[in-house]
């Protein structure tokens, strides 16, 4: 429940619960669908202290919160009464993506739900080829059997698992695609494949037409095809059956249309595009793998940053399924590990407290490949170390591609990876090269953040250059009422001190007036919460009422706009205290102090009950 207000002010920060058309997340975003992208207040969002970055891209809004986005996940579904992620509403004035964009968003959507346990699959078939390399396990024993086994059984019925999730991205049934998919790795269809590569095999027809069976197991791209047809079709019948029969008659006829179509006409033409695709990449890598290998390891958190990467993993299962390895994945182990240098390097060079510390989180959780930490919250807002990441992949990158390194099953990239590139005949140059190549893009990356990736200003200014006659700061008070201590709210993000430090207030009348001279830095939609900027640089929310997003807007009246100078004791809201309790809701209002790591401490000097414009809060630097 921690993470209700968070999952409140970003479903207000999207343009509300109606503008949500569907939701899915993968491992630090949430990834919105909305209706009509110009409701979204993408600044307020920017400045909200629980979002990492807002990026707008393949058309999803998409919300960085963390590692803890399955958490926030559940609190937006929850908070907003979305069903499984998708919001009720009229599809009317959702706006028409291009077709990079709505590629993007249908492949995020697919796979996006398998990518937890594609990673942990991943990871065991590369600790099971150590394992094998190492001489720990062998081949023939039971416990390899088994390990094998769970690290391989995703794989190998991918089209069933790959059914399921494109039959909810397509709007069908999902359990009819995925009865599609298991269709095409069933022991008849298996057996009818390994009897066809027979010398002198018996030819099989569908009712005179002649069958060409091929293995699907471990395929990617003849299930969404299939996947699709059948999405297509469900609504077509369900349309001309009574509804008193559809529940089984329109299942009927998507099996036994899709299933025999698969495998005469869709499974065929898929499995020729995959081997285009794949031989097409093979040939691009063997032009100049070293090229290839720099370009990747430069471009790889670029993409990232604006979703396109998501393009790239079919191509990178593809390859697996049809080559039996990968080359592109390990290009991006030195694009991962570079940001990862970059941000150690800040984290020993900067005086920053509150930099450091999410530094050093960040360092954690790119070394387990999520780096969307690292890019939104250290190297990129300091441009420079971003650029040495990116300079440090390229060399890497250069140095993989020369060695010729693949993987041999799919995961995230990560610290894991080093055991997927392991081949069955043992560690080899490969795996050195990736070894020596990541090493260089991490010690380079490092070195040149260190050196010159922090701004001079922070470097060479004293301690005492920032504010040598401002050591307290005081913050006077935007209400009237009584002193409410922060842990006493009714809602524990507020009360954890998750937002800030700060104190809340039980008002005695509706207004809030400035408590500071500045400037408005973000002002809600639903008008119910204010973020300011005094000019010595304190970052104070003042948020009216304890879950009152839930009013959009109602009963509260904004006096000021974002962006607009505010000397102390402007009216900045207005709010019916009256029709807010009759609603239910509490009006107990925090003030926090968004920023106060940068402070020693934060400290209630006002007594209760308070007045307007009386001393409140003090902070000392």
């Amino acid at each position: 429940m921690k993470y209700d207000t968070l999952a409140s002010e970003i479903l207000a920060g999207v343009g509300g619960r109606d503008n949500v058309k569907s939701l899915v997340h993968c491992a630090t975003r949430l990834r919105f669908k909305l209706r009509d992208d110009r409701r979204a207040n993408a600044a307020a969002l920017k400045k909200n202290p629980g979002v990492i970055m807002v990026v707008e891209s393949g058309g999803q809004f998409q919300v960085v919160v963390g590692n803890h986005v399955a958490e926030v996940f559940d609190a937006v579904n929850r908070v907003g009464g979305l069903a499984e992620g998708a919001s009720s509403g009229s599809d009317a004035d959702v706006k028409k993506d291009n077709l990079l964009s709505r590629f993007i968003d249908v492949v995020s959507g697919i796979f996006t739900p398998l990518l937890g346990v594609m990673a942990a699959s991943g990871v065991l078939k590369g600790l099971l080829a150590l394992s094998l390399a190492c001489g720990w396990l062998l081949e023939s024993s039971g416990a390899f059997k088994m390990l094998f086994a769970a690290s391989d059984a995703l794989f190998y019925f991918f089209p069933i698992m790959l059914g399921y999730t494109a039959g909810k991205k397509f709007g069908g049934n999902p359990f009819v695609t995925m009865a599609i998919g298991g269709a095409l790795t069933h022991p008849l269809m298996m057996a009818a494949f390994e009897a066809a590569q027979q010398p002198g095999a018996v030819r099989e027809y569908f009712f005179g037409i002649p069958l060409t069976f091929i293995n699907y197991s471990s395929s990617v791209i003849p299930i969404i095809f299939a996947a699709w047809v059948s999405c297509r079709l469900e609504p077509l019948f369900n349309r001309v059956i009574h509804s008193a029969l559809r529940n089984f008659i329109t299942p009927l006829l998507c099996l036994a249309i899709t299933v025999p179509l698969t495998f005469l006409l869709i499974g065929p033409a898929a499995t020729w595009l995959s081997h285009l695709l794949a031989n097409g990449y093979q040939a691009i890598y063997a032009f100049n793998p070293i090229i290839a290998g720099a370009f990747m390891g430069a471009m790889w958190q670029v993409c990232v940053i604006f979703g396109l990467h998501w393009g790239l993993v079919p191509l990178m299962i593809n390859n697996l399924s049809v080559l039996g390895r990968d080359t592109m994945v390990p290009l991006l182990l030195p694009a991962v590990m570079g940001q990862v240098g970059a941000t150690l390097g800040v984290m020993l060079r900067t005086r920053d407290a509150k930099l450091r510390a999410l530094s050093g989180s960040a360092i954690g959780a790119g070394i387990f490949g999520i780096t969307e930490p690292a890019v939104y919250g250290v190297t990129l807002p300091n441009k420079r170390p971003f650029i040495f990441g990116c300079i440090g992949g390229a060399l890497g990158g250069a140095v993989i591609g020369y060695f010729h390194t693949s993987v041999y099953s799919f995961g995230l990239v990560n610290v894991f990876t080093f055991a997927q590139i392991i081949p069955n005949g043992g560690i080899d140059a490969t795996v050195w090269g990736a070894i020596g190549g990541t090493l260089l893009s991490f010690v380079f990356a490092a070195l040149a953040s260190y050196l010159f990736g922090v701004a001079p200003a922070e470097e060479t200014a004293p301690p005492e250059a920032a504010a040598p006659l401002n050591r307290k700061q005081a913050i006077l008070s935007p209400i009237a009422g009584d002193i409410v201590p922060l842990e006493q709210v009714n809602d524990a993000t507020f009360a954890s001190g998750l937002l800030g430090k700060g104190v809340a207030i039980a008002p005695q009348q509706g207004r809030v007036v400035a408590p500071v001279s500045g400037s408005v830095a973000s002002l809600f939609k639903t008008k119910h919460a204010i973020g300011i900027e005094s000019d010595d640089g304190a970052e104070i929310l003042i948020h009216v009422g304890i879950d009152t997003v839930k009013l959009d807007g109602a009963h509260f009246t904004a006096h000021v706009r974002e962006g607009e100078r505010i000397a102390p004791g402007d009216l900045l809201i207005e709010f019916d205290q009256a029709a807010i309790h009759a609603a239910g809701y509490d009006t107990t209002t925090p003030i926090i102090i968004s920023n106060s790591d940068d402070y020693v401490d934060v400290l209630t000097s006002g007594l209760s009950p308070v007045q307007e414009q009386a001393p409140l809060l003090t902070l000392l630097r």
